[in-house]
């Protein structure tokens, strides 16, 4: 994975199995020759239909036809490689943009260990599955389902940091080959600026590197980046996450 196009397709596969693998317990993951979709009733997260092929005006309206005919608020990513005109296909369409993200690689290496304010537990027991899930909409403002870690933290590793006994981050990593993806860094709005999100993530590198991976790979938001660069992650592309207008 030393081109730039092989790691982002690695970030790519890690991602889409991961919201996969989230939403694989709740029975709700669709697939067909054109797109795929998963969803999580009375979660805002994963929820996500992606295209399998290049985007078309037909393949376009039958995304459209999958969320109204499922009643279901699905993001539709959109991989911004090569710099298609896909995304207006999209907008034609009736999709806006409500987001963008950028997809961020690090390739692993020998790091000294940081001393660490934050103490980290793995879920491993439906009482720390309650407890992450009450945590983590605080970080990131948007529903999660409380049941989406109690039946997934066997297959993904699910993380609470806390800081003199409290609860105040998350963060989600799960493995693919030789890449391990790192989501839902996140810290709660009365514990920030305090360093933790940059020690969330010094955790999840040493983590990483017990894997034995050679990459670690990530989503970051506009607004995150700047840790991300900060830490020597390299940006290989962005992600435009769109919705579909509610009167279309």
């Amino acid at each position: 994975m030393k081109e730039t196009m092989n790691i982002v397709e690695a970030n790519i596969d890690n991602l889409l199995s991961f919201w996969q693998q989230a939403a694989k317990p709740f029975g709700y993951c669709f697939e067909s020759d054109n797109l795929n979709y998963c969803y999580v009733e009375n979660s805002d997260w994963p929820n996500r239909l992606w295209f399998r092929q290049e985007i078309t005006e037909e393949s376009a309206e039958a995304a459209k036809d999958q969320i109204h005919s499922n009643s279901k608020n699905l993001v539709v990513p959109y991989w911004d490689i090569d710099k298609s005109a896909s995304c207006q296909i999209l907008e034609r369409a009736g999709f806006t943009e409500r987001s963008l993200l950028i997809g961020m690689s690090f390739k692993l290496q020998e790091r000294s260990k940081k001393q660490l304010n934050l103490k980290f537990a793995r879920v491993l027991s439906t009482e720390q599955a309650k407890v992450w899930a009450e945590v983590y909409p605080k970080a990131f403002g948007y529903r999660i389902s409380e049941e989406l870690p109690t039946k997934s933290y066997k297959d993904i590793e699910f993380y609470l940091a806390s800081y003199q006994g409290e609860p105040v981050g998350t963060a989600m990593v799960y493995q693919t080959n030789d890449v391990i993806g790192v989501y839902g860094v996140g810290v709660i709005p009365e514990r920030r600026r305090m360093g933790f999100a940059e020690e969330i993530m010094e955790f999840v590198l040493n983590r990483a590197a017990t894997l034995e991976a050679s990459y670690i790979i990530l989503q970051a938001s506009v607004m995150g980046k700047g840790l991300y660069d900060k830490l020597g992650f390299k940006e290989d592309f962005t992600i435009k996450n769109y919705i579909l207008n509610q009167d279309i």
